[in-house]
Parts: structure tokens; sequence; C-alpha cells
């Protein structure tokens, strides 16, 4: 009677923790079925293979002293493993009926989306409210994916803008509101399989890494690509295109949904590092470049239309407009170099605009963490006051214009200004109040000094 209890009481544990294994430490759940060893250990099948492929080319050479140099292997004590008691296990996840990793309450309205972001983003008002229903659509598709037989498909996205006008910003934003996964990917260092750079595979890599490398966060993650006009298909050359046609079509894959083999705790695939599938069908990919010449070929197109019958008066009208890019087609995007397959799995296409003068003095003052609010705190650590005239702001926006680099160079803009007065500050404790002027930044003069209990005067309007 009391073995029949001691069995019961060893299959109510097996039920309820999983093995995992000695090598890899995965447990059962993700590296499937175990090879049970005596002593109560257990190997996964994938280091099993590994470790026997490794000990074959060793074997092989004749070079027996070089095993032992293997990371991880070493002489084990078999006496140590007489009674070694049960390994430790991890908790198995109870069996249930599959259930939603969202939940559909549990997403944010797109007004409620776009509310956030604009405390953070300033402008870009159109981006923002695509980019709110995009992504909440695509949340709404992952969390009735197991409701019913219907199929929504995948709203990737297209973002078309210049430099320094907030793409990346955005994507940041929306994955810390949603409290997903992201990985940033730079295309320009992507290439065809077999050649030098980073795999495509690479960019689900880094999604796994930003998910602490939970298989199932990281499928309902965010992965951005940057610079992706650069993956654009190279003109007049008899060459291979290996990190141009060849990155777009390797991606395509990976866009509308595959299984991928990734390694987990590495970027690239390695004999000794296991690895993990990750299906990229639940993964919200956006796409992010400046497009530069791609304003011409928008002109040269409605140039051209405006250029018959009774427009033919109208035809140089597209040259000096500045919003030419909102105009933008998928055949311009063919003319540019993308490849048809590549724009149809990116259905979400828009635009950012150019930062203007007016725009980037909000920047300065007016998001929830603005530069200028964080400067203000660093000096207030300091128990000192700091004030910016109205002048003052518009000349580092001036400057910033002047940079083409967009929002990025407001920040090294007032690290030359403010480099000086944080080296002096802490060195007089009688200093309450700095105050930069229009003059500081435009090279005619240097900031107001105020020491504590001076009266303060008014600001410039």
């Amino acid at each position: 009677m009391a073995d029949q209890f001691d069995n019961d009481k060893d299959n109510d544990q097996e039920q309820k923790y999983e093995k995992f294994c000695f090598l890899c430490r995965r447990p059962e759940s993700q590296a499937g079925k175990m090879i049970d060893l005596p002593n109560h250990i257990h190997i996964c099948a994938d280091c099993m293979q590994k470790s026997f492929d490794t000990m074959n080319t060793q074997m092989n050479n004749g070079n027996y002293s070089d095993l032992f140099n293997m990371p991880n292997v070493s002489m084990i004590d078999l006496g140590s493993f007489q009674n070694p008691g049960n390994q430790a296990k991890k908790i198995k996840k109870k069996s249930e009926t599959p259930k939603p990793v969202i939940d559909l309450k549990d997403i944010p309205a797109p007004h409620k989306i776009k509310a956030t972001l604009d405390e953070y983003v300033i402008g870009q008002e159109y981006a923002k409210k695509v980019m709110s229903v995009g992504v909440y659509n695509h949340y709404k598709r992952v969390a009735t994916d197991t409701m019913d037989d219907i199929e929504i498909e995948k709203s990737n996205m297209l973002m078309i803008g210049p430099t320094g006008c907030g793409k990346t910003y955005l994507v940041k934003m929306l994955a810390r509101l949603l409290q997903v996964p992201l990985a940033i990917a730079d295309a320009t260092s992507l290439t065809e399989a077999g050649y030098i750079g980073d795999d495509i595979e690479s960019v689900v890599s880094k999604l796994l890494a930003a998910a602490d490398n939970d298989v199932e966060k990281a499928e309902h993650g965010i992965i951005f690509i940057d610079e992706i006009d650069k993956i654009a298909k190279k003109k007049n050359t008899n060459q291979r295109d290996v990190s141009g046609e060849a990155v777009q079509q390797g991606l395509l894959k990976l866009l509308e949904g595959s299984e991928v083999e990734v390694p987990v705790g590495a970027t690239s695939k390695n004999a000794m590092v296991p690895m993990v599938t990750v299906n990229t069908r639940n993964i919200l990919f956006i796409c992010g470049g400046a497009f530069p010449d791609l304003e011409n070929i928008i002109k040269e197109r409605l140039n051209k239309q405006a250029s018959i019958g009774f427009y033919a008066d109208l035809k140089d009208k597209y040259d000096d407009d500045p919003h030419v890019l909102e105009k933008v087609t998928v055949d311009d995007l063919r003319a540019f170099g993308m490849i048809p397959e590549f724009i149809g799995r990116l259905p979400i296409i828009f635009t950012l605009n150019g930062l203007t003068e007016d725009m980037l003095v909000k920047i300065l003052k007016e998001p929830k963490n603005a530069i200028l609010k964080q400067y203000k705190k660093l000096l207030a650590l300091d128990e000192v006051k700091l004030e910016f005239e109205d002048g003052a702001l518009h000349a580092i926006a001036c400057k910033a214009l002047e940079r083409h680099t967009g929002a990025r160079a407001l920040r090294a803009i007032l690290e030359e200004y403010m480099l000086d007065i944080m080296y002096e500050i802490p060195k007089d404790d009688n200093i309450g109040e700095v105050v930069i002027t229009e003059g500081y930044i435009q090279g005619n003069g240097g900031p107001k000094i105020l020491m504590r209990g001076q009266e303060i005067p008014a600001l410039e309007g």
C-alpha cells in the first residue's frame, strides 16, 4: 500500500515538473523529448547530436587532446554521481486549452495609442494616426488568432521620411507602450546567406535576445528594420547583388510569416549553440528609410502627367512642393529599386514630414522627456535653476537645421553649450540660476549667471 502511495506521488511530481537539459539548460517544453541518462541526468537531442559530431571530428583527426579544450567539457568524477539526488527541474506549464497570448481587452484603442505618442513625439500627426490604427489592428489579429477560422493578413508597415524626423523614436515609444520586445536592425549590414555580413535571420535573433530568449514573447514582438532604402536593387551592375535585391528576396518569408531557426544567446549560428524555432507569423515588421532621390522620381512622374492636355501650363508646379513625398505610389518605389513582392508584404505605406524650425523648438521643450527638461533636472540636482530665452531656443533650432540631421542635432548642439556651464557650476555653491541667452548661442556673449538671493530679471519674450 505504501509503495503504491509512493508511486502515485512520483507520478504527480512528474506531471507538475518537467526535465531540463544538463548542457544547454533548456526545459523539455522548448528542447523537445529528453534523453534520460543514469542518475537523473537528462540531455536534449540537439546537445547529444552536437556532442557526437564534435567528438567524431576530433577522433577522425586523431587529435584527442583538443577534445578537452572545448567549452564546458572537462573530466568528470563519476563518483560524485553515485547519489546526486534528483536533478532540479523546472515547473511545467499546465496543459490547458490554448489561449490567446494577448488579451483583446488589454490592447489600447487607437486614440489612446496616439494620445501617448503625442506626449513624446511632436508633429507627424498623420504618421501617428496610421501607426496607432495599424498596431491596434495587428494585435487584434494576434489576440483573435485562436478564436475563429477567419485569417486576417499581417499589417506590416513602411515608413518614408528624412533623417532625424522621428521614425525610430516612434517605434520605440510604440513598443514601450505595448510592453512588447523590440529589435532594431540596420538593413545596410544584411547580406545574402554565405557572404560577409549579418544573415537575414539575425534580425529575429536580436528580437529573441530582447525577449530574454523567451520564444513565445518574441513571437509577438516588433522588428524595426532601418535604412531599408539601402537594399534597393543596384542599377547597371553585372555583379551579384548580395546586399540589395537578394536581401529583399530573403526578407519575403520573414515578412509573410515563416519558421526560422535561430541560436539562443548568440546572433550567429554555431555548432555548440542551441537552436530554437521562432515563428514570425505574428511578429510586426516595420521598415523605415529616408529614400533619397525618391522625391525626384515622384516629381518626374507628376510633371509628366501635368504636361499632358489642359494641364500643360502646370508641368513645373511640383518642383517646389514641400509635400511631394506624400504623393508616393507603389510604382515610384519600384522605380527606386524595391521589388514588387517586397512592397506587397508592406501594405501600410506612409510618410513623415521633415522638421521645421518651430517643430524643433517644440521638440526641445514640450515632450514628456524633452531635452531641456533633462538638463533642468540635472542642474536641479545641484540646486541650480536653468532657464532658456525663446531667442536661444530658435537659435539652437536654426543650427540644427543647418546640420541636416533632424532632431538628432539638438542634443549635440546643447552639449556643446552646456559643457562649460555644467563644469563650472559645482565649483561655486552661490550660483542659484543660469539663463541661456540668444547671444550665447550665436557666439556674441555668455549665459546670465545669477547668485542666490539676487533678483531675477524678466526673460526676453
